[in-house]
């Protein structure tokens, strides 16, 4: 697997691609492609989040778990999915919050590269699934390396607004020096949480935090 990364991303995190977990990793993606399994996203959007947000423009990051594992949905961007397909339940319920948090109408627009562009990372923990089988790359070393990205963010990055939804993300919160970033904690917008995730308010918060710190703040309608 060639890895296909944008410069800045591939200058921060050359030695994680040196590691032999990277190696292990990129061994075993090969093995079940040459086993006829089928993966997503396509190789050429594994990295999209970083393809979209250079690591100088990170402002945002929202983590999620792993990609979906549907036909067409996974497309390298936490929570998003393509044209054409239909907003997954988890992705309705963050329209629904930001609708109610803002004042805005959104219009279903399931891609959310918009967001990646203004400097949010949509980054997911685990970058490719084995399909129709959830959480099936969870253990062959994307953690570890994505790991080393959030690490990387809060070592050299200043004021980012981390977004954890749920028990998994929260995890993660122990990477990020709260001394120099933010992080907002809420609920997973899954519906399996019942509806604990509304109120969190995470998008205005952000854009407040974001103004504070003489950032833009992200224009989230879609």
């Amino acid at each position: 697997m060639e890895v296909k990364i944008e410069q800045s991303w591939k200058n921060a995190l050359a030695g994680e691609f040196e590691k032999p977990y990277f190696a292990s990793l990129v061994h075993s993606l090969h093995e079940e492609k040459s086993e006829g399994k089928r993966i997503y996203p396509p190789g050429s959007q594994i990295f999209k989040a970083f393809e979209l947000t250079p690591v100088q423009d990170v402002k945002v990051v929202i983590l999620g778990q792993d990609p979906y594992h549907g036909p067409g949905q996974a497309h390298g961007l936490s929570f998003s999915v393509p044209e054409g397909i239909q907003a997954p339940p988890s992705l309705k319920n963050i329209f629904k919050e930001i609708e109610s948090d803002l004042g805005v109408k959104m219009t279903g627009y399931p891609n959310l590269e918009k967001w990646a562009r203004q400097g949010v990372l949509l980054l997911n923990a685990v970058l490719t699934v084995r399909a129709g089988e959830a959480a099936s790359h969870s253990r062959i070393g994307w953690q570890e390396f994505t790991d080393a990205v959030i690490r990387y963010i809060s070592d050299n990055c200043n004021g980012v607004v981390f977004m954890l939804w749920g028990n998994f993300a929260r995890t993660k919160s122990e990477l990020i020096d709260r001394s120099k970033h933010h992080v907002l904690e809420a609920a997973h917008p899954s519906p399996l949480a019942r509806g604990a995730f509304f109120g969190c308010r995470h998008f205005s918060k952000a854009n407040g935090l974001l103004a504070s710190s003489g950032k833009t703040p992200i224009d989230w309608q879609l």
